[in-house]
């Protein structure tokens, strides 16, 4: 059977861009892995509206992205921050594929604007692709997919 064969709504890949699907929930994502959290620092720094960010942010906190957190400073009133989940965090690895592919197709005149490092080391950090073998993958090895149990065939 071909790829064609299988349901689409069922691919993870599916799945994922109905969550991270749009600019505005890649950029809160960014934001907030860049220490942005406050509501009205994401809003001021992306230049979102209050709507669109708000409908954003709600999302993330459905899905186990983000968690929202009461924040209170000595003679303040509580405001929340919101914060990455572990689910969240792993979402590193794709916004560094994203930035590495801009980096090198979409970059300015001047290159690109910032460079992601390792604090332990100074090096800097790239997406890389492997099999569980440790094979590196690049853009023209051969891959394949194979259905496993959570594929479905389309309906007739």
């Amino acid at each position: 059977m071909t790829w064609t064969n299988y349901d689409s709504a069922t691919c993870s890949i599916a799945r994922t861009a109905q969550v991270l699907g749009d600019r505005w929930t890649v950029l809160v994502v960014r934001d907030l892995f860049n220490g942005v959290r406050r509501f009205d620092a994401l809003q001021d720094h992306l230049g979102i509206s209050r709507d669109v960010l708000t409908k954003r942010l709600q999302l993330l906190v459905d899905e186990g992205l983000a968690e929202k957190r009461p924040v209170r400073a000595d003679g303040e009133r509580t405001r929340h921050e919101y914060v990455l989940t572990e689910a969240g965090r792993e979402l590193r690895t794709i916004l560094v594929a994203i930035m590495d592919w801009g980096d090198r197709h979409r970059a300015g005149a001047a290159g690109p604007p910032v460079q992601v490092r390792h604090a332990g080391c100074g090096e800097a950090v790239h997406a890389q692709l492997v099999c569980d073998a440790g094979h590196e993958i690049g853009a023209r090895t051969r891959t394949e997919l194979v259905p496993l149990d959570g594929a479905r065939l389309r309906a007739s």
